[in-house]
């Protein structure tokens, strides 16, 4: 497992511990899974940016388009 070491200033360290006081977890633990959540977001919008234009050019252009053909 690597080590990221990061500079917080007061107000992010203290709002960081309040959460992991309140959630019962340690700060590296919620950072963690903060950074999961933001990758996992990051490689889907990356793939909807891939996937937006070739489901336009098919004529799915709305949710009831897809629902539509997979229903």
């Amino acid at each position: 497992m690597a080590t990221l070491t990061i500079r917080l200033d007061d107000e992010l360290d203290a709002a960081l511990t309040r959460l992991a006081e309140e959630a019962h977890r340690t700060k590296s633990d919620l950072v963690r899974e903060m950074i999961r959540k933001q990758t996992a977001l990051q490689a889907f919008k990356r793939a909807r940016s891939l996937i937006v234009p070739a489901a336009e050019q098919a004529g799915y252009l709305t949710d009831e388009d897809v629902f539509r053909d997979v229903s």
